[in-house]
This record gives structure tokens, C-alpha cells and sequence, in this order.
């Protein structure tokens, strides 16, 4: 009985935006799967699906952090849970949707690998600098593009979706470099996940 009563006490620790963050997640893994019936069954409206959970993932991002304000509580354990959400949601998500509309060559999943591991390492430069940049208890910019901003790329894509420009239609074809391949619209996540670890200063609204 020990376990259930620690699973019941970690809940009670739990903020009302920590719900919000968890929408998030759960947002976020919901795509994930929309994304892999997309590759299994081939019915693009698991990838409209796909995108729409990501919207809502960012309608659940925004409002945790009013409703923190709001109630005037967070935590530690809140930010933790809120880096995590958004690694999935805006992260790994945007990268497999490109995977699924088919960047599937050896140098796309290289790219799309450099993505998510650019918006892990913003994340967690935010969440070691946050303190230091703080003024009055408030940051006042972001360093990088926030990762939320991935919600650009995953447009493109429902608009190629949309298109019908998938697989071997994908806009700007695709490049072989011996047996390497690479689609050129791939390159917009090289140049996202770039913006998020530069040392660009954005005010925080």
C-alpha cells in the first residue's frame, strides 16, 4: 500500500497549472500517435490531426502560465514539468510530423535529430539562466527563439499536407549525395533549431 500512497501524494504537490502542463504532454504524445497512423494506415487526416494537437498543446502551454499568475503559484517541479511537455509537443513532435510527410533520408533524420537536440539544449539553457536573468522575480527576454515557435514549421507541413506535396512530392524534391539523400525543405528545422540556441535576445511578453 506504500506505493499507491506515494503515487497520492506526489498528486497533492501538484499546482492547478501543472494540469495545464500536463495537457500539454498528453497533447503532445496524442500527435505522436496521429503521426504513426498517418505511416500506418496512409489516411492524411491523421496528420491534420496531428498539427491541430499541437495547437492545442500551445493553447495549454500559454494557459499554465496565466493561471500560475493568476493563482500566484509555481514551483521548481512546475518548470521541470513544463521544459518536458514542451520538448515533446514542440520538439520531438514537429520532427516526426516531418519524418511522417516524408523527410525520410539519411541526412533529413540528421537534421531533424539536430531539431529536437537544439530545443532540448534551449530548454534547459532557460531553465539554468532564468534566475540570472530575472528582474523582480520576472524574465524580462528569452536567449533563442522560444521552442513554441516550432508551431511554424508544423504550418508548412498541414499546408503541404493540405497540398498533397507528401512523400515523393514533397516540395523542392529532394538531393542525393551519393547514397545520402536530403529534402531541402528539411532545412527550415536546421534554421529553427539554430535561431533557438543563438544568443538572440527576445522580450518576453
Amino acid at each position: 500500500m506504500q506505493q499507491p500512497r506515494r503515487v497520492f501524494s506526489m498528486i497533492r504537490e501538484f499546482h492547478l497549472a501543472d494540469w495545464f502542463t500536463l495537457g500539454n504532454a498528453v497533447s503532445g504524445v496524442s500527435a505522436l500517435f496521429s503521426t504513426m497512423s498517418y505511416l500506418q494506415y496512409g489516411e492524411r487526416w491523421h496528420l491534420y490531426l496531428a498539427c491541430a494537437l499541437v495547437v492545442l498543446a500551445l493553447i495549454f502551454d500559454v494557459l499554465d502560465g496565466r493561471v500560475a499568475r493568476w493563482r500566484q503559484k509555481s514551483s521548481a517541479m512546475g518548470r521541470e514539468l513544463d521544459s518536458l511537455a514542451d520538448v515533446i509537443s514542440f520538439g520531438v513532435v514537429p520532427a516526426v510530423i516531418g519524418y511522417g510527410c516524408g523527410m525520410q533520408g539519411s541526412l533529413d533524420r540528421v537534421v531533424l535529430a539536430f531539431f529536437v537536440a537544439c530545443g532540448v539544449s534551449r530548454l534547459a539553457r532557460y531553465n539554468v539562466t532564468a534566475e540570472a536573468n530575472s528582474q523582480d522575480g520576472k524574465v524580462k527576454f528569452f536567449e533563442g527563439t522560444p521552442i513554441p515557435t516550432s508551431l511554424v514549421l508544423v504550418a508548412v507541413l498541414a499546408w503541404a499536407a493540405w497540398a498533397g506535396a507528401l512523400g515523393d512530392a514533397l516540395w523542392f524534391g529532394s538531393v542525393a549525395f551519393g547514397p545520402l539523400e536530403l529534402h531541402p525543405l528539411v532545412l527550415m528545422f536546421a534554421v529553427s533549431g539554430s535561431f533557438m540556441i543563438s544568443r538572440i535576445r527576445i522580450p518576453k511578453l
